[in-house]
């Protein structure tokens, strides 16, 4: 029940952040619509072969996701630090479909270099850090420890 109360709390926000969190769900909803459209190829080279799945439903539902995840994020300021906290775990969730490519030299988006897809690997961390930043939900887990 704690727990419940550290997301539920009132997360700090500010300009900055509001900025921030409205930019990464605006991203996440170009991103989504991409999946369904114009980069849907692009996207489906990126899926893992080791992933049980069809490349083509993968595609099509994490962009579905992303959509969604972004619309929270605009459109949900109450509920921004549990959607902070699920934004983040998708960027993680991600994560072994971007060493993948690397892994397999798989060329996607522009990306035709093992420096270029290391170099991509850079920014998931980035994306995390962003959608806990933007939405307070790593300052309202620290406060949350912190009234123990």
């Amino acid at each position: 029940m704690k727990q419940n109360r550290i997301v539920a709390q009132k997360a700090p926000t500010s300009i900055p952040r509001t900025i921030g969190r409205i930019g990464l769900g605006a991203a996440l909803m170009f991103a989504g619509v991409s999946h369904l459209s114009f980069n849907r190829e692009a996207f489906q080279a990126q899926v893992p072969e080791w992933l049980p799945l069809d490349k083509d439903f993968v595609v099509l539902a994490s962009g579905v996701v992303e959509i969604g995840l972004g619309l929270a994020l605009v459109a949900a300021p109450k509920h921004r630090v549990t959607v902070g906290w699920v934004v983040a775990a998708f960027f993680v969730a991600i994560f072994p479909g971007n060493i993948s490519q690397l892994a397999t030299r798989t060329n996607s988006f522009g990306l035709d270099t093992d420096a270029a897809r290391g170099f991509r690997l850079l920014f998931q961390p980035l994306l995390v850090i962003w959608a806990l930043w933007s939405t307070g939900a790593w300052r309202a887990w620290r406060a949350g420890r912190a009234s123990r």
